[in-house]
């Protein structure tokens, strides 16, 4: 078992999602940062899809039942390991990002604050084992579907590790970090907007507002006029689309985004971009290109 002795300001057990259900108003969830959820996964020899613990800027404390291994990635984060021991906690120095290491039965993982990023991923091999609903482990901020985000004294079962294959990769490189502008592509309703919103769009930059999540990152920068009045019927929503509500103001839809939406989408993320998507924080700056 894991017990979450301080879960942080928001952490939720994720996997990669589930997909197919977007005709019955379910959206996929899963990891913001896939990628980074499958190098954990990777590191400590499960598959790619096992649920792990999606930390939103650190800050967690867990403690382990029984002795495992353990690997985080994504958002760089100081990680501390603490070992019982007779007469008060021993700290280990082997513990950090991007590499494997042993936790002890007893032992409690510490992670702080992101130094850059948002979202850190922690892997434990047999993975988190709560019960799935259709398919998937993953918490779903905007249906609600999947297990309760962290809170202390929650305890979470692992996994078996029996079958898995071994530990192949000691430690993986950090990712380089990018400062790039995240690419589009237009449409599907460009045509909704004045000659040259796009172009508006890309001169950025646009801050990060603090009402983002999960759900979308809300930006703030100049307002991207319409050419049309009015709604648009409900159509299909996918990751990364950027939705225009009538104040203007762009927001880039996330993991949890909802099936449909009425708002026009003037671009879509490319998909490789993503990613980096999830990882921006509130105050952070972006930049467009097409």
């Amino acid at each position: 078992m894991i017990e979450v002795i301080a879960p942080g300001p928001y952490a939720t057990v994720q996997d990669l999602g589930r997909p197919g259900y977007g005709h019955l108003g379910v959206p996929r969830s899963g990891a913001a940062d896939a990628p980074s959820l499958r190098l954990a996964n990777r590191l400590v020899g499960n598959p790619e899809d096992t649920a792990g613990i999606e930390l939103t800027f650190g800050g967690c404390r867990l403690r382990f039942s029984a002795g495992t291994w353990v690997a985080l990635a994504g958002a760089p984060c100081p990680v501390g390991l603490l070992l019982p021991e007779r007469g008060g906690d021993r700290r280990d120095p082997r513990a950090g990002m991007l590499a494997p290491f042993w936790v002890p039965a007893g032992g409690q993982v510490r992670v702080g604050t992101p130094v850059t990023g948002l979202r850190t991923y922690l892997a434990v091999r047999g993975g988190v084992d709560v019960p799935p609903v259709l398919g998937s482990r993953s918490t779903d901020s905007l249906s609600g579907l999947g297990p309760a985000p962290l809170a202390p004294g929650l305890a979470l079962a692992v996994g078996p590790a029996l079958g898995l294959p071994p530990i192949v990769v000691d430690a993986a490189p950090p990712r380089p970090a990018e400062s790039r502008p995240l690419r589009l592509i237009p449409g599907p309703r460009d045509d909704w907007f004045v000659p040259g919103a796009l172009a508006a769009l890309c001169a950025g930059p646009y801050e990060v507002s603090q009402d983002s999540n999960r759900v979308g990152a809300r930006l703030r920068g100049a307002a991207l006029e319409r050419a049309r009045d009015g709604e648009l019927p409900s159509e299909g929503m996918v990751a990364g689309a950027l939705q225009v509500p009538p104040d203007g103001q762009p927001i880039v839809f996330l993991a949890d985004h909802p099936p449909t939406g009425g708002y026009p989408v003037i671009a879509v993320l490319a998909p490789a971009d993503l990613a980096r998507a999830a990882q921006l924080r509130p105050g952070d700056t972006v930049r467009f290109r097409l």
